[in-house]
């Protein structure tokens, strides 16, 4: 009985981490896009992409089953793909990680600001400064630290953004969710990709699921299907609120529709979603340069969190730009290194997984293909 107490625990955790993981940073720009886009062609994309990356993060997850010992994806890429293949993925899992960490540092101080500026003042920097200083220190102790608390931060997560639409829903107006302006059509892109993207955590997760690896595959379905739903939702609620008014944020731009005191549990509502997510990720990203590169612990936890605030100082600091360069460009070169992995794994894998993926290989060069196109487009789009 203990046994299996603990084995669901440890599911639970793990879903709390993943889905937490996962709904990060990349929720509040869906609004602000969806103005542009329209609510269908958003669900268009949702549809596509949303299979495509539980494809991905299936794949990611049999990688990991089939691989003996602890990796992240530069050591699967030098194991299955060889050194300079390393470098490659070594570089764009970096990059997209610290794109990713830079989003939230972005949005976290923004939202930090938002609240605690008409009491205390000073710059946005400064709240910036303390969210970076909070997640850092948090970040040391590692993923137990994290685990123990990211069920009941999924929990409150959930519960004020219930609370959000029980305060708002009289004020949502249909019609807001369906503009259309062909110019933004393919804006999503990289927004749904980088909001939808959890596989860097998966050999994470996988190790909480050690007694019991074949839940793995319900995990990463489950994970992704609750992010979706939730988005959906969220786009609903904030886009029928503000309409074409909706901030790049989607939060702040709740200012003038809602009372101050929703709009104060709308922004701590934001620093909960993205505050869990810079942890994970910046743990992610320790553990690359630690367990991968092989820098010393402190050295490799020092540079995950100071490079983004570094990129922070340097001027990158548009939001949706950060996130669709991130999701587009570094995700997708990272996409591609799984899908080949995956291919190699099958036939050069340690260890029998605990399940076992059957995709055509045509399928698997479509989406090779189709990744492609997508880096190519986003670095078009934003050189223009």
């Amino acid at each position: 009985m203990n046994s299996k107490l603990s084995k669901n625990s440890d599911f639970f955790q793990a879903l709390a981490i993943l889905t937490g993981t996962i709904m990060g940073v990349g929720l509040f720009s869906l609004p602000y896009i969806t103005a542009k886009v329209g609510i269908l062609t958003m669900l268009f994309y949702f549809l596509i992409l949303g299979a495509v990356i539980t494809l991905i993060g299936l794949f990611y997850g049999e990688i990991a089953l089939r691989t003996k010992g602890l990796h992240r994806l530069p050591g699967y890429t030098e194991k299955y793909l060889g050194k300079r293949a390393k470098i490659v993925a070594f570089i764009s899992s970096s990059l997209g990680l610290t794109g990713a960490i830079l989003a939230y540092l972005i949005i976290g101080g923004r939202f930090l600001g938002a609240i605690l500026q008409s009491c205390f003042g000073s710059s946005d920097f400064v709240y910036v400064l303390i969210f970076f200083s909070a997640g850092a220190i948090l970040t040391y102790f590692g993923i137990s630290s994290i685990a123990k608390v990211e069920f009941f931060l999924l929990i409150l997560f959930f519960f004020i953004l219930g609370f959000i639409f029980y305060k708002g829903f009289w004020v949502v107006n249909i019609e807001n969710l369906f503009n259309f302006d062909i110019k933004y059509l393919f804006l999503p892109y990289g927004a749904i990709l980088f909001s939808l993207s959890g596989t860097t955590l998966i050999p994470e997760v996988k190790e909480m699921l050690s007694k019991n690896p074949k839940k793995l595959k319900k995990l990463i379905l489950l994970a992704i299907l609750i992010a979706a739903i939730t988005y959906l939702f969220f786009i609903f609620l904030i886009l029928g609120i503000t309409g074409q008014n909706t901030s790049d944020d989607a939060i702040t731009g709740l200012n003038g529709f809602l009372g101050s005191g929703v709009i104060v549990l709308a922004l701590l509502f934001g620093i909960l979603t993205v505050f869990t997510s810079f942890l994970t990720i910046s743990l992610t990203l320790k553990k690359i340069l630690w367990y991968d590169l092989r820098l010393k612990k402190n050295l490799a936890w020092l540079i995950a969190c100071l490079a983004p605030l570094i990129l922070f100082l340097a001027g990158f600091d548009n939001f949706i730009t950060v996130i669709a360069l991130t999701g587009g460009v570094m995700l997708g070169i990272d996409v591609i290194i799984i899908i080949l992995i995956y291919l190699k794994a099958k036939i050069k894998g340690d260890l029998t997984p605990a399940y076992n993926l059957s995709i055509p290989r045509l399928l698997v060069y479509f989406m090779i293909l189709f990744f492609i196109i997508g880096i190519i487009y986003e670095i078009i789009y934003f050189l223009k």
